[in-house]
């Protein structure tokens, strides 16, 4: 665990309200994107399924946010996946992605609506074109939650997500979501990934909305 400074409660004073201009390596996930050939292979009773999805996903700066001297630039972020056999959601998730340009540390916070919730950590460069964070069961700094019944049924014991960024503007992930499925001697390793386009841009953060409104007269 990184040891936390002197003065835990002091903010900085010198902050830039221009979240868009300082995201480091997440600069390039702000806006809309959207795919239609993702791929998911998941635990079934019969033997692994894969199902083709659909995916949404938006991302939109938010307001530079403190813990005392630590200070994050962020998007906020909603995954929605449906299936081109059923419009009703496949998928529906919501969170955070968070960078620390003082140390390089980045952050997905994970909520999805069947009872979990996880922070991955990771690190990275200012200009990387590729992104990993991790999070394990059982961690207090950056772990996974899980309701009493996915803890017995479909344990999750670690994840981990990669992001690309490729050359013509698109980006890719691959999600390994290992589990324990219940009655079943080895893990599972849950996979997604997908490619992703852009269809629309990112707003700027309130702050920088408000400045800027104010500079228009």
């Amino acid at each position: 665990m990184t040891s936390a400074p002197h003065d835990i409660f002091t903010e900085p004073s010198d902050v830039d309200p221009d979240t868009l201009a300082n995201l480091g390596p997440l600069r390039r996930l702000a806006g809309r994107w959207r795919a239609r050939k993702g791929v998911d292979l998941n635990p079934k009773a019969e033997g692994p399924e894969r199902r083709v999805f659909i995916e949404t996903i938006d991302f939109q700066p938010i307001d530079p946010q403190a813990n005392g001297p630590q200070l994050f630039y962020g998007l906020r972020y909603h995954l929605h996946i449906t299936t081109e056999e059923e419009d009703i959601t496949f998928h529906d998730q919501v969170g955070y992605w968070l960078w620390e340009p003082a140390t390089g540390l980045v952050l997905q916070t994970v909520a999805i609506p069947r009872g979990q919730v996880a922070i991955a950590a990771g690190q990275a460069k200012p200009d990387a074109d590729e992104i990993i964070v991790s999070a394990k069961r059982g961690e207090t700094e950056y772990g996974i939650c899980s309701t009493a019944f996915l803890e017995q049924a479909f344990r999750t014991d670690s994840y981990r997500i990669t992001l690309t960024f490729h050359a013509d503007g698109t980006w890719s992930y691959v999600t390994d979501t290992e589990l324990m499925v219940e009655g079943r001697d080895a893990p599972f390793n849950h996979q997604d990934r997908n490619t992703l386009h852009r269809i629309g841009e990112a707003r700027p953060n309130p702050w920088a909305a408000i400045l800027a409104k104010r500079a228009a007269g």
